[in-house]
């Protein structure tokens, strides 16, 4: 008998062993916040910045307090006319990858500025994704990093 209940006293040890982790929760690291300033006379303005989720995730909408309006676009080619529109199902988040919002390319539009950036400032933009915590950031306001010959006011 005492041989049998060793074994069985073993495995039911083994059983409670720490139980498996839940999922991390979601999570996204933002860089390089960069709003541009906004011309003379207008109230709309590009913002950029670069996001690596842990996780697959998407970035589905945006807001800002300086703005009556925030929104994610995208700029594409059709027809050899260059368009812009709201991203209206949001930017996909591949898990590790970084994806960059940057000029000519998808970005932040702020719209109706309450009144205009001007470089050295900084905005507040909120970040809401479909798993990870929304996420506050401070842009600062300046020219941003221009890749090629895409100069682009957005």
């Amino acid at each position: 008998m005492k041989r049998l209940i060793l074994p069985t006293l073993v495995l039911a040890l083994a059983g409670c062993g720490q139980a498996a982790e839940p999922d991390a929760p979601a999570t996204v690291s933002i860089t390089d916040a960069t709003c541009r300033p906004t011309p003379n006379g207008l109230d709309v303005t590009g913002c950029y910045v670069t996001l690596t989720a842990s996780q697959d995730d998407r970035l589905v909408s945006i807001s800002a307090p300086q703005a009556g309006m925030a929104q994610v676009h995208e700029m594409k080619i059709e027809d050899n006319v260059m368009k812009m529109a709201e991203l209206k199902d949001g930017l996909a988040l591949p898990a590790g990858e970084a994806v960059s919002l940057s000029p000519g390319g998808n970005h932040m539009m702020l719209m109706g500025l309450k009144q205009p950036l001007v470089a050295g400032e900084q905005v507040s933009i909120t970040l809401n994704f479909e798993h990870a915590q929304p996420m506050g950031i401070r842009a600062l306001v300046a020219q941003p990093a221009v890749d090629g010959d895409h100069a682009s006011p957005h």
